[in-house]
């Protein structure tokens, strides 16, 4: 589907050196990729997506800008339905929100292409099983539960208590006396020097900054109604 919607996008706004206008490319990508990972939630299932897209298609055929106008979301309801949504680690859409996260912060390092990274639970699965100290499993997996951590140092951090996992989000020291830089969020380093634990109260918190954000930003793109 991308490869029909950008290819159709690219044939109706190339210019005569068969290039694209930088900028408005970019806003296409965004709007689109806004869209995209809210329907998905709202309307899930990849043949749902076809008539929305279809519509935008025809749209670029006819020379106006891609805008999803008779599918915006409405406001309140879209919020719940991303407040009750499972955003377990399976699914692409996670990691893909969590990476949209990182990005949001300006000052955020931008890594090396072959960097490996996979998803971080910054309070562990494993602490729940010995503790059981949050009011239901269900809480480990919270959207802002997570992070994207680079594989290397997930590996090191993922069964730990807070408290040990803060060395590793700003980097470690190997036993052979090596130090060893992570690529890491800057705030999971800035949640290292300012707390000493991440507990329910952190979890649900992160989780609303997140969405909210990201609510935000569907609204930005002109995807609210």
């Amino acid at each position: 589907m991308w490869t029909f919607f950008v290819s159709v996008y690219f044939l109706c706004n190339k210019d005569a050196d068969n290039q694209l206008d930088d900028e408005k490319f970019y806003n296409f990508l965004t709007r689109s990729i806004a869209f995209i990972w809210a329907y998905a939630i709202t309307n899930p299932g990849v043949n749902a997506l076809r008539t929305p897209i279809y519509a935008e298609m025809v749209n670029l055929i006819n020379g106006k800008e891609v805008e999803f106008a008779d599918f915006r979301f409405p406001q309140q309801q879209t919020a719940n339905q991303f407040d009750n949504y499972n955003f377990y680690n399976g699914r692409p859409i996670t990691k893909s929100m969590l990476v949209w996260w990182c990005m949001q912060d300006d000052n955020q390092e931008r890594p090396s292409l072959d960097t490996v990274f996979e998803i971080e639970h910054i309070y562990a699965r494993n602490r729940y099983d010995l503790e059981k100290s949050l009011s239901s499993k269900e809480m480990v997996e919270k959207l802002g539960n997570k992070s994207i951590l680079e594989k290397r140092i997930n590996i090191r951090a993922s069964d730990f208590r807070f408290g040990d996992k803060m060395k590793y989000y700003n980097g470690y020291t190997t036993s052979k006396g090596d130090d060893k830089k992570a690529t890491c969020l800057l705030e999971l380093k800035q949640l290292a020097k300012t707390k000493t634990d991440f507990a329910e109260a952190d979890i649900k918190e992160r989780t609303t900054t997140i969405l909210e954000a990201f609510g935000k930003f569907l609204d930005e793109q002109g995807l609210i109604k």
